[in-house]
């Protein structure tokens, strides 16, 4: 990649990042084209490299879909701050925001459970993980997370209980994934985007999103990471 092509991908980027922590939506053409020297073209060649990259996911018209933890769309979950309304992109990500966003340290976290379509609201902070008998399940493995990532993340969702969890499965006739409780989500979530919209930002290799993963407790096969997630 030339040098000039990654000082706009970097660019473009922080312009996707910043436009969705601070106004809980992607940015317009004319901030994406003022991120990269003012042509919307060079800005959208930056975002398919950034989409190749893994760094978010664009539609078949152009439009970022997902820049982790956030979302241009409702896949599930409204995470509502002081200042600003976000689609969370998944139960982790959801969970990730308050630890990303400095303004936002706490956050209205909401969902309905798909076993059983019951609310859910819980409040999500930096200083420990919220009470509840809730459950989070991950239905695709760490290395196939990318393999379809608007699957991946429809399917990691909150449920009342694990019997809503086993509910849900046997109507839907998928396989059981992982189940977490609200604490090990909360530890999952904390400090996995650290850095995000910072310049300079990189992704976690496979070692080290495995290393994170165990921390967090969350060990064996299906955290297993053999590429990036």
């Amino acid at each position: 990649m030339r040098e000039e092509d990654a000082g706009w991908d970097e660019d473009v980027r922080l312009a996707v990042y910043h436009a969705f922590a601070e106004h809980g939506r992607a940015p317009t053409a004319p901030e994406l084209a003022d991120a990269a020297g003012g042509s919307l073209a060079v800005a959208k060649q930056a975002l398919h490299r950034l989409a190749d990259a893994h760094h978010l996911v664009l539609d078949d018209y152009e439009h970022v879909v997902l820049a982790h933890p956030f979302a241009a769309r409702p896949l599930g979950f409204s995470v509502m701050g002081a200042h600003t309304l976000w689609w969370g992109g998944c139960a982790w990500d959801s969970f990730a925001i308050p630890h990303l966003v400095e303004a936002e340290p706490e956050v209205l976290v909401a969902t309905r459970c798909p076993g059983c379509g019951q609310p859910h609201a819980l409040v999500v902070d930096r200083a420990g993980p919220p009470e509840g008998a809730q459950v989070a399940h991950f239905l695709v493995p760490a290395a196939r997370m990318w393999d379809d990532v608007l699957h991946t993340c429809a399917n990691q969702r909150l449920f009342c209980c694990e019997s809503c969890v086993d509910a849900w499965l046997a109507e839907t006739g998928r396989p059981k994934g992982c189940v977490l409780d609200l604490v090990t989500l909360w530890r999952l979530a904390r400090g996995w985007y650290e850095g995000r919209l910072e310049r300079g930002y990189r992704r976690r290799e496979p070692d080290s999103a495995i290393a994170y993963f165990a921390e967090a407790g969350l060990t064996g096969s299906f955290w297993a990471a053999t590429a990036g997630v």
